[in-house]
């Protein structure tokens, strides 16, 4: 037999081919056993096949991103520290498609809260978010992404639902109860909103306004007083529950020192309906043949549904019993007789019972089986149905991500075909194994998970006691190996106290969960540590129903075999850059001068030349968020008067939550035990300095002299000026020149240019914040009716915050629309002020040194440690260095990771503090 393979060592990422014949000398990387069957050796056409699958996957590669947080949850005042793993889907390998990743924090109504833009070095980068108290408790969404990634879609985002409670700067807090009922065929939701105080106390006899939105639609509004308790009732009724299944209820109470309170109750569902699915395996059913169904039932919050049932045939015959796991997944088998259709019978936890149909069989097909329980190995069969016996060969391809790990010709002499494949030549992750027609045709398809030792990074305390004392130094080592080699690999280390931040090792999502499984599939993973916390066969079952239940098709074979490429909407960022074009009169600026100027944190200047379509680019330049910045053009006559667009990359819009089984309700409620012992630190914090409130909780009246309200750009405040210009004084200017001429005492204009107190040197020039270059700015470059207001600084009272900048007094312009647009390419031909996205700034995360710098004072942090980038040596060794807080409890450290192999690494310890 000449069966030729592909395989791919996991480790190495390089292809290696072989033959069955040679497979003595390898070690065993395929097994192949003939019971009644025989295969055909693999042909040309099939090995140029799996060579433009490999070629198509390596140009369209795609990454993935995991996001390793210190906590599962936070509150207001806390800092969430992250750091991100980015990986070569394909590869698997740290990512150098991408240098720069997108972070957000998003809120329960779905936008942007903050977004951070990082630089990435093979794939690594790290950050944080600081939750002030100008957000509010709910359920939060951290979502990274690259604009490679978007290419691909929000699906495969990191985007996570994390819980965020708030204490410390609260003054309502909220707890709400749902009863779902049908009335006249349509959903009614009765919810019981009760607000307190942070000690408890009800707020009785206080007016409530409230707005009753799902999806984006008001289905109620209205007005109520609360009860002695507190509470109020609302009762909306929902007349579209196929579209408008989840939604939000905005109350706004009015407190008794007349200060309005803004609060968002979650409406996670508004049906009580189940939804049960089947999923044939392969795709279909087929009569004869004996075929493998995987059924599904999720409940309205989007969480499994336990579920048992019956199969019973057309003529009532009952064919087989089956009952789902507790997140309401399972499977049986079933051999379709002719004629004949199938309904399941089940019944819920609650009593309710519902019926489905199956899918109707097939009279003639092709099954594709695949057995992966054994840990070592997994059996895949390939069925035919009687007619399609010695007619058409079949190709067997078996690949992750594109890299092809076995691949051969399945004859159609026998009706059954079974091959045995060791897991151990195959990498951890979802191998996709498909049957394709003679023609490369995709027939059936089928996804399995592999999870090997080997290629996981092994992490080993080497001196960790299993108990220390409060504040006590804990040094630890630590030793990384792959198959007992050392390793060099990017780590980061989370410590974090039990008794305040109490673990869900089921529910957890880390680099393994992300990386491995859910970064590969469609939809909500519940629960997705679960699978990985045992190896054992009940686990692997259930896994495989996961597989079977939420399986999807990741390649377009069409697009494979007809040799084309997907054309990429979003390219690559490598790094920062500014660009744009150049035009005059409609047509493009060849050769131009362009040049880029910024004040902000000191002067910096660059330039360069427009090409041929009269396009530039700032691309070797690295710039904080924020930094402002003026593109001034010129042709290649150092014409000015020239029209500059810059490129916009269109932002990426912000979807629905799709983790609705993550979504608490009582977001407070749930987190009270974190937000007890947070409060006592963020009081300690306050109490310090270091941290401080922006929103004051009690109303304060303050009366003084009313400023000025119009958009200003003056650092010394809107009116801080020796005189101030306004719209409508300059409704009847001509020009900005024209009407300054003369009328402010000790300022003259020379030939468009203003100066103050007989300098030589032109006054600065402010637009919208942004610095002017005086020598060259024309006053008159500005149009006169888009200015909203001139402030006139020349007293050094007012001047005096510009430093040496308004040594010659200083000329504030507003514009009318100077507070929206980040350019204003509108109103000076040649200049642009712009305003690009920058690199966030990168914290460090604070850990006390009591041996250095003794503190008499409480240590109440609820994250006791974090280092983002902890990097072992060449003999795998890494070391940290950090103290205990005063608060006792069991410590839980853990450690994540990933090395040049892209090999992962995940190590929970702990110890106990007393």
């Amino acid at each position: 037999m000449k069966n030729k393979l592909i395989a791919y060592p996991t480790l190495s990422r390089l292809s290696r081919q072989t033959t069955l014949s040679t497979l003595s000398t390898l070690g065993t990387l395929l097994l192949i056993t003939l019971n009644s069957f025989l295969l055909q050796a693999q042909d040309a056409n099939l090995s140029n096949f799996t060579k433009k699958l490999e070629e198509t996957t390596s140009k369209n590669a795609q990454e993935k991103v995991y996001l390793h947080l210190d906590k599962p949850y936070y509150a207001i005042g806390d800092d969430i520290w992250f750091k991100a793993y980015t990986v070569n889907a394909k590869t698997g390998l740290p990512s150098t498609i991408s240098g720069l990743l997108y972070v957000e924090l998003i809120t329960e109504k779905d936008s942007v809260a903050k977004q951070l833009k990082l630089p990435m070095k093979s794939g690594i980068t790290w950050g944080d978010f600081k939750l002030t108290d100008s957000l509010s408790e709910g359920n939060y969404r951290i979502r990274a992404y690259t604009q490679w990634m978007r290419n691909a879609g929000p699906e495969f985002y990191f985007d996570k639902t994390i819980k965020i409670g708030n204490a410390w700067a609260n003054k309502v807090f909220t707890k709400s109860n749902h009863v779902l009922s049908t009335e006249n065929n349509q959903q009614k939701i009765s919810t019981t909103i009760q607000f307190t105080d942070k000690q408890d106390i009800a707020y009785g006899n206080a007016p409530v306004n409230f707005e009753v939105k799902l999806g984006n639609k008001t289905v109620e509004r209205g007005k109520a007083v609360t009860n002695a308790q507190g509470e109020i009732t609302v009762t909306a009724t929902n007349k579209q529950p196929d579209a408008l299944k989840s939604g939000y209820i905005m109350a706004n109470i009015t407190l008794p020192n007349k200060q309005v309170i803004s609060k968002n109750i979650p409406l996670k569902t508004t049906s009580k309906e189940v939804d049960a699915q089947v999923f044939p395996e392969g795709g279909k059913l087929v009569e004869n043949l004996p075929n493998k169904v995987a059924i599904k039932s999720v409940n309205s919050s989007g969480l499994g549904e336990p579920t048992s049932g019956t199969i019973v045939s057309s003529d009532g015959t009952e064919i087989s019993k089956f009952e789902t796991n507790k997140l309401g997944m399972g499977s049986f088998f079933l051999n379709p007789a002719s004629g004949q259709t199938y309904k399941a019978n089940l019944a819920f936890a609650d009593g309710t019972k519902k019926t489905i149909d199956l899918p109707v069989a097939d009279k003639s097909g092709r099954i594709l089986s695949v057995s992966n329980l054994d840990s070592t190995k997994m059996s895949i069969k390939v069925y035919l149905s009687q007619d399609l016996l010695n007619k058409e060969d079949y190709n067997l391809i078996a690949q992750h991500n594109g890299i092809v790990f076995f691949s051969t010709k399945v004859t159609s002499a026998k009706q059954v075909v079974s091959l045995t494949v060791p897991k151990d030549s195959l990498p951890s992750g979802i191998i996709q194994i498909s049957l394709l027609s003679s023609t490369f045709v995709p027939l059936n398809e089928r996804i399995v998970f592999v999870n090997n030792l080997h290629d996981k990074i092994e992490v080993q305390p080497e001196n960790l006691k299993p108990s220390y004392g409060k504040r006590a130094k804990v040094d630890l080592s630590l030793a990384t190996t792959n198959q007992g080699k050392p390793i060099q690999g990017s780590f980061s280390v989370a410590v974090t106290n039990t008794a305040a931040v109490k673990p869900d090792p089921e529910n957890e999502t880390n680099i393994l969960t992300k990386l491995l499984l859910t970064s590969d599939l469609v939809g909500y993973v519940e629960k997705p540590n679960y699978y990985f916390l045992k190896n054992d066969r009940d686990t692997r079952f259930d896994l495989d129903n996961l597989l079977l239940t939420q399986g999807w098709r990741k390649i377009d074979w069409k697009q494979v075999a007809d040799g084309t490429e997907a054309m990429a909407k979003f390219p690559a960022e490598k790094r920062l850059q500014i660009s744009g074009t150049v035009t005059k009169g409609g047509k493009p600026v060849v050769k131009g001068k362009v040049s880029l100027v910024s004040f902000s944190g000191g002067f910096f200047m660059t330039d360069t030349l427009t090409d041929d379509k009269g396009r530039f680019n700032f691309d070797k330049i690295e710039f904080l968020d924020s930094t402002k910045f003026v593109v001034q053009a010129r042709t290649d006559k150092d014409r000015k008067f020239v029209d500059i667009v810059m490129d916009v990359v269109p932002g990426q819009v912000t979807n629905k939550n799709p983790n609705t089984g993550d979504i608490e309700v009582n977001v407070n409620q749930a987190l009270a035990g974190y937000l007890q012992e947070s409060s006592k630190y963020f009081d300690d914090q306050t109490k310090r300095g270091l941290l401080n409130r922006t929103i004051l909780l009690d109303e304060v009246s303050i009366v003084e002299k009313r400023k000025p309200t119009y958009n200003s750009a003056n650092l010394g405040g809107a009116g801080n000026a020796d005189a101030v210009i306004t719209a409508k004084d300059l409704e009847t200017a001509f020009s900005l020149s024209q009407y300054l001429q003369g009328r402010i005492a000790g300022v003259q204009i020379r030939n468009g240019q203003a100066f103050a107190r007989n300098s030589q040197t032109p006054m600065a020039i402010n637009v919208d914040g942004m610095m002017m270059d005086g020598d060259s700015f024309n006053l008159d470059d500005i149009v006169v009716q888009d200015i909203e207001t001139v402030e006139v600084l020349k007293n050094i009272a007012n001047t005096a915050i510009y430093g040496i900048r308004g040594g010659s007094g200083v000329l504030i312009i507003n514009t009318k629309r100077g507070d929206g647009p980040r350019t204003v390419n509108n109103y000076t031909p040649g200049l642009i002020n712009y305003i690009p996205k920058g690199y966030a700034v990168v914290r460090e995360f604070y850990s006390p040194k009591y041996d250095v710098k003794p503190d008499s004072r409480p240590d109440l942090r609820t994250t006791v440690f974090w280092e983002p980038q902890m990097v072992s040596d060449a003999a795998g060794k890494a070391k940290i260095s950090y103290f205990n807080t005063d608060v006792p409890g069991v410590y839980r450290i853990v450690v994540e990771g990933i090395d040049v192999n892209g090999s992962l690494a995940r190590k929970v310890m702990t110890y106990e503090v007393k």
